[in-house]
């Protein structure tokens, strides 16, 4: 696996900057890469939903929404059983960009049911940060789960 030390932005930015977010979607593109390397793969049709399974995290969900010729449109959650329904949380939707190496979580849970999440959504409410957050939240996330053995290849 890359170490996030050995990546060398290709400029210089500024956190909260437009700039910045496109470093932190090439940081995503490389993560997502190592979790699941079989993105341009995928048959259409059946098998667009895979569970990776880990014995030291929950049971990890993608599902292929939309497939086109440079970009993937995915869903990434837990599923976690509630007294009367199941909830998805984080309930991401990823787009990769293939020819540009980029991957950009366009949206997320607007309420979360973690109170750290909700703090910090409520932090970040204009449209850049909103895609900030969305954004480094993948970034942690995909973190996390590459090393909580997640896999999906």
């Amino acid at each position: 696996m890359l170490a996030d030390s050995l990546i060398v932005p290709e400029c210089i930015f500024r956190p909260g900057s437009f700039t910045g977010l496109m470093t932190v979607y090439e940081s995503n593109y490389i993560r997502l890469l190592n979790l699941s390397s079989d993105l341009r793969d995928i048959p259409t049709g059946k098998g667009r939903e895979r569970v990776s399974k880990s014995s030291r995290d929950c049971d990890l969900y993608r599902k292929i929404l939309r497939q086109e010729r440079y970009t993937t449109t995915i869903n990434l959650t837990y599923w976690f059983d509630d007294e009367s329904e199941r909830i998805a949380d984080p309930d991401l939707v990823l787009r990769v960009y293939h020819d540009a190496h980029l991957v950009e979580a366009v949206s997320g849970t607007q309420e979360h049911c973690h109170p750290e999440l909700r703090e910090f959504a409520k932090a970040h409410s204009s449209e850049l940060d909103r895609r900030w957050r969305n954004n480094i939240m993948l970034n942690k996330w995909l973190d996390f789960l590459l090393d909580m053995g997640h896999g999906f290849d």
